[in-house]
């Protein structure tokens, strides 16, 4: 009879305290969804729109022409010519060669500050059209899902959020996990019977664990763009090291000076690499080619572009300054291609057409690697369609997931209540060591994040319990 009590003492207190670490994730989950939910939408809707309007309109508007082959193209400086013709008074500044023979060519060009997109048929050397370059809809949506529009604030919001979808994800698969006789093949499917919240609930953790991992990935990727995590430690340890060229002079600038804004046109690897510089006293040391032979002409520049390799779409920007370099790159973050593995940049003395450093996907560090991917996969651009299907199914999950959790939280509310009803606190939990685990590797990983995290934790403890008033009102 001993035995029989004790062991039912031992179950009913392993209960216990099982329920006390479910209502403390619980209460964790609601917390960090209070602030990730408002985010997880915005990133969703805007992430939808830069993917359709990627793939309907194209990033820099080239599909928005169209254009009939006819055997031989102009050539490409005579297309820079008429580009340049339809912006009076501006300079070329890079050209993007056409996708396809059905597609324009694109050229930037810049007067007074002012950056244009030209359309350039390539057959008949006419211009298509002109549009103020980062002015559609797909860039207004980039620097919303990366700012806010609010420059430095925003990112680090939006990098705080991101660290807390970390803790919404761990806290929610805890909470979906099989306990009390559950089997787990029954959890992996929603339970549609009875109705209300029952049915949101199920319904909201089972596409939840099904988009746990993806959205897992699309943190981090987007983390790793962040300015404290992304820029000052991930990115800073990770960078291609300029070191590797051969013998070659470097820029006071990185390859950041490349992007336009907040719009990232570099890849990750190579932002805080040095640039190259090109030798502007070749002539003097007898290392200048004649004119003939056309290094510095945008002609020859391609011609050796097609020698090196590069074909389909990809892009030349053309050199800044007397020790500008000129530019070829591909790579699938900016939509050139679809296989992360091809992308490459070249970078080519203007004097003397001496290739200066050529950096692959091979070149790049483990997590340079990874973001190449992870960006590309991010974007949608990895092998076409399934890619840009995945993506949607994705982001409207997290659309769904957002909504539905605000509709569990409407349901569980009694009519008329005035205050948050966040699930409440146990009244004795001793040390969850799981717990406390995960939320340190969380705030030592994400700094931001963990800054936030611990100040919350306090606050919870030392205020918002011993002050009635605002344990009322949060309860």
């Amino acid at each position: 009879m001993t035995l029989t009590t004790d062991a039912s003492s031992a179950s009913a207190s392993q209960k216990s305290l099982s329920r006390a670490f479910y209502t403390t994730a619980w209460r964790w989950h609601f917390y960090a969804g209070l602030y990730v939910a408002p985010f997880l939408i915005m990133l969703a809707v805007t992430g939808l729109i830069m993917l359709w309007s990627s793939m309907l309109v194209g990033r820099d508007g080239e599909k928005s022409f169209s254009v009939e082959p006819a055997g031989q193209t102009v050539a490409v400086s005579a297309q820079a010519d008429a580009a340049l013709s339809a912006v009076p008074g501006s300079a070329l500044v890079q050209y993007i060669v056409p996708r396809t023979e059905e597609q324009p060519a694109v050229f930037r060009v810049d007067a007074d500050g002012q950056s244009t997109m030209v359309a350039v048929d390539p057959y008949r050397g006419t211009v298509l059209g002109t549009w103020e370059r980062r002015d559609s809809l797909y860039d207004l949506a980039n620097l919303i899902h990366g700012t806010l529009l609010i420059g430095t604030v925003g990112d680090r919001m939006i990098e705080i959020a991101a660290g807390f979808g970390i803790v919404l994800v761990v806290t929610g698969a805890y909470l979906w996990w099989p306990r009390d006789g559950r089997r787990f093949a029954r959890s992996l499917a929603p339970q549609l019977s009875g109705g209300g919240r029952q049915v949101w609930k199920s319904l909201h953790q089972t596409v939840g664990i099904y988009s746990a991992l993806l959205l897992v990935v699309f943190l981090l990727s987007g983390l790793s763009w962040a300015g404290v995590w992304g820029e000052k430690m991930t990115q800073a340890w990770s960078t291609f090291p300029a070191e590797k060229w051969d013998n070659v002079p470097l820029s006071d600038v990185t390859h950041a000076s490349m992007n336009h804004g907040g719009v990232k046109d570099v890849p990750w690897a190579l932002e805080q690499t040095p640039m190259p510089a090109s030798d502007p006293h070749a002539a003097h040391h007898g290392h200048a080619m004649p004119a003939s032979s056309g290094p510095g002409d945008v002609d020859g520049i391609i011609a050796k572009a097609r020698l090196l390799g590069f074909d389909g779409r990809f892009q030349l920007s053309f050199p800044k300054g007397e020790t500008g370099v000129w530019t070829i790159a591909r790579d699938t973050m900016s939509n050139d291609s679809a296989d992360p593995l091809s992308d490459r940049t070249v970078h080519i003395d203007q004097y003397t057409g001496q290739v200066l450093a050529d950096v692959g996907f091979s070149d790049y560090s483990a997590a340079g690697k990874a973001m190449a991917l992870g960006v590309a996969f991010h974007e949608g651009d990895i092998g076409g369609g399934w890619n840009v299907a995945l993506n949607t199914v994705f982001c409207l999950s997290v659309i769904f997931l957002s909504v539905s959790g605000i509709v569990m939280w409407w349901k569980r509310r009694p009519a008329g209540a005035n205050r948050l009803l966040a699930p409440a606190y146990p009244v004795k939990m001793p040390l969850w060591k799981t717990g406390a685990i995960v939320m340190i590797a969380v705030s030592l990983v994400f700094p931001l994040t963990g800054l936030v995290l611990v100040s919350v934790l306090l606050l919870d403890m030392f205020v918002l319990r011993r002050v009635r008033t605002l344990k009322r009102a949060l309860s």
